[in-house]
């Protein structure tokens, strides 16, 4: 039972489906019959894909990190007798 992905031309939705058997598609907006089966491409994981993203975590974490601390030390400035 595949997932295809499909856009609706009627409302230019753009959704997912799981389709069982012989059912046909209908958009899960509108529910108009009137869908286009869009291409869908694997998603490609390697050591590349996987560094980049490491980096991209480390990054986010060091500023989720420094927005915490600077929102530490004003509540500590703040509420200071």
């Amino acid at each position: 039972m595949p997932i295809f992905e499909y856009i609706c031309e009627d409302c230019g939705h753009h959704f997912e489906l799981l389709i069982r058997g012989s059912a046909e598609p209908a958009c899960t907006a509108c529910e108009s019959a009137n869908v286009t089966k869009q291409l869908s491409l694997p998603e490609v994981k390697s050591r590349v894909t996987h560094s980049k993203a490491m980096r991209a975590a480390k990054k986010r974490d060091q500023r989720m990190n420094s927005e915490q601390t600077r929102a530490r030390i004003e509540y500590e400035l703040s509420h200071d007798d």
